[in-house]
């Protein structure tokens, strides 16, 4: 009896052993499944051999993956290049997630006005972090070719949303994320905190953001803040494009309806009344 109750208490011992490994096994799946994910968003497409580098897996793990995230609708392949990208099904999730905010909906044809009468990108973005992450994009026809920013992380220190969304935040969270060693993009990125102090206070006072090349060459871009009906900045709207359309002539113009933009975005949003 005393041996049946041992080979009982092993059996229940490799059982929970296996079951531990499975469980494992799921958790590492899940996550290589959501970084395949997010290599397509950074990328835009890859193939099979480039997502299992990057995953540092073999190739026919890579395969399994995408054929489970093909199968959800998740990611889809270009059968004429062997390219897999992100598919309608991220945009349904992402849709979910994005109803849940007011913005992103009384946002929709904001931007879309403002993208077709400008014809470059009119973005809103939200403070994600220590990050402007943009949630609303529409694009203009001079823009048909430009990357797509939605969905995307971009630095608040380098870019005309970023510095909308740092110029009014508390002081307290301000100067925490100032103190940090901050990233140099191009020549123009402000990286010094007392610049940058400067600058944030000039944002506030004059009710916009210009940058320039900061992030990117070759890239300009302006914003202004979107207001909850508490008077807090939730948000901001900004154009983009490149700095031979964004000129010194056009800026200014750019800014008063990103201004007015921001205003009636924060009017629908149930600020002023």
């Amino acid at each position: 009896m005393v041996r049946s109750h041992r080979q009982t208490d092993d059996g229940k011992g490799r059982r929970e052993r296996q079951n531990g490994r499975g469980a494992a096994s799921a958790v590492q799946s899940v996550d290589r499944a959501v970084s395949v994910l997010e290599i397509l968003a950074r990328h835009g497409e890859a193939g099979v051999t480039e997502i299992a580098d990057e995953l540092d897996v073999h190739k026919s793990t890579a395969f399994r993956l995408l054929g489970v995230l093909e199968n959800r609708g998740l990611v889809a392949q270009a059968k004429d290049r062997g390219k897999y990208f992100l598919g309608a099904g991220v945009l349904r999730l992402a849709g979910a997630a994005a109803g849940r905010l007011d913005i992103s909906q009384e946002g929709v044809a904001v931007c879309r006005e403002l993208a077709g009468e400008l014809s470059e990108t009119v973005n809103i973005a939200v403070l994600d972090d220590d990050a402007a992450v943009n949630i609303m994009q529409a694009r203009g026809t001079a823009s048909v070719t430009a990357q797509n920013w939605l969905g995307r992380r971009t630095p608040l220190h380098a870019t005309s949303s970023g510095k909308v969304l740092l110029a009014h935040m508390t002081p307290t969270l301000r100067e925490g994320l100032l103190a940090r060693s901050l990233p140099r993009f191009t020549e123009r990125t402000l990286t010094g905190a007392g610049a940058l102090r400067g600058e944030l206070e000039a944002v506030v006072e004059q009710g916009y953001s210009i940058t320039i090349e900061e992030l990117e060459l070759g890239l300009a871009a302006v914003a202004a803040p979107i207001r909850a009906h508490d008077g807090k900045v939730i948000a901001a709207i900004s154009v983009s494009g490149p700095v031979y359309r964004l000129n010194a002539d056009r800026l200014p113009e750019l800014a008063k309806r990103m201004v007015a933009a921001g205003s009636e975005l924060s009017c629908r949003m149930g600020y002023g009344f």
